[in-house]
C-alpha cells in the first residue's frame, strides 16, 4: 500500500518505555520482529519476546506503507512478523507457541507442560480470535446511540466469560505464574481506557459496587492489577497520547484497515 492510504498518519516511532525497548533491540540479529508500536497484535508477541529474554532485533514498520525489506520477506506485508533464519513466520497467537518450540531453554514457559492446560491456553487464543477482539471493535466503532449500549454489553459479558474461566486465585489466568493467556489478552486489556476517551466508558464496576457479579469484577480486577504492571508490558507501551489520533478513526468508525472493515462486515478478525 501506499502513503496515500488514510490509516498512514501515525507517530512513525514508539515513544516512553515502548521507545527504550527499541533502541535496546535496535542491534543487528539473528532473529528479527518487524512490528508497529501501537499495534496489539505486535505487542502480545513483544511482551513474550521480553518475557522470555529472548534477543531479537526490533524493526519498526508502518503496516499502511509496507517496506519492500518486509515485502520481499512477507508478500502479504503482516505485522508481527518474525524472521528466522531467513524464513518469514506471521500471526502473532502461532507465533507464541513457535518461540517455545524454537528457544526451548529460555524461561519462562508461556504455554503449559500439560496437555489439558495446554489446550485451555488454545482455547481461550481461540476465544480471543472469534468473539473478544471483534467485541471490542464491534463497541468502539459503534456510532449508532441506540446500539451503544447493547455492543458495550455485549462486551462486558465476553470479558465476564474470560474471567469466570479463571484460576480461583490467581493472580495470573491459570494461577500464579504469567503465562500465554494473560500474554494474548493483556494488549487489549490495557486499551480498555479508549472506551472512557471515545465511547462514555467501558462500564467495568468500581470495587464493590458490581452487584451480583461483583465476585467476577473482583477476580478482574486482581488480574489485571498484576498484568498491567508486568514489566514486559510497561516496557512495550508506548505514551497514551500517541495513540489518541488513531483510535480517534476507528471510534469515528473512519478506520480503513482489514480489522475495521472486516468488523463492519460482521466477519471478525481477518
Amino acid at each position: 500500500m501506499g502513503s496515500d492510504h488514510p490509516d498512514a498518519d501515525n507517530h512513525p516511532t514508539a515513544t516512553g518505555p515502548a521507545g527504550i525497548t527499541v533502541k535496546a533491540h535496535s542491534a543487528p540479529c539473528a532473529l528479527k520482529l518487524y512490528g508497529s508500536w501501537f499495534c496489539p497484535f505486535v505487542q502480545r508477541l513483544w511482551i513474550a519476546l521480553e518475557e522470555k529474554h529472548i534477543q531479537y532485533q526490533y524493526i519498526e514498520v508502518n503496516p499502511y506503507e509496507k517496506p519492500k525489506q518486509l515485502l520481499d520477506l512477507n508478500p502479504r506485508g503482516l505485522v508481527p512478523t518474525l524472521q528466522w533464519h531467513d524464513k518469514p513466520l506471521y500471526e502473532s497467537s502461532v507465533l507464541i507457541e513457535f518461540i517455545e518450540d524454537a528457544f526451548p531453554d529460555h524461561s519462562p514457559k508461556l504455554m503449559p507442560e500439560d496437555p489439558y492446560e495446554r489446550w485451555q491456553a488454545r482455547l481461550w487464543t481461540h476465544f480471543m480470535g472469534v468473539k473478544f477482539i471483534p467485541g471490542f471493535h464491534q463497541f468502539l466503532q459503534c456510532t449508532d446511540e441506540k446500539e451503544m449500549d447493547g455492543k458495550r454489553e455485549q462486551f462486558l459479558g465476553y470479558i465476564k466469560e474470560f474471567v469466570k474461566a479463571m484460576d480461583g486465585e490467581g493472580p495470573y489466568f491459570a494461577g500464579k505464574d504469567f503465562g500465554a493467556v494473560d500474554v494474548m489478552f493483556v494488549p487489549w486489556a490495557v486499551r480498555f481506557w479508549v472506551f472512557d476517551h471515545f465511547k462514555g466508558g467501558l462500564g467495568i464496576p468500581e470495587k464493590g459496587k458490581g452487584g451480583e457479579d461483583e465476585q467476577v469484577w473482583e477476580r478482574y480486577r486482581k488480574w489485571y492489577e498484576a498484568v498491567s504492571k508486568r514489566k514486559s508490558v510497561l516496557e512495550t507501551t508506548s505514551e497514551r497520547e500517541y495513540y489518541l489520533p488513531l483510535y480517534q478513526r476507528y471510534a469515528e468508525d473512519r478506520a480503513q484497515s482489514e480489522l475495521a472493515k472486516a468488523t463492519r462486515k460482521g466477519t471478525g478478525v481477518p
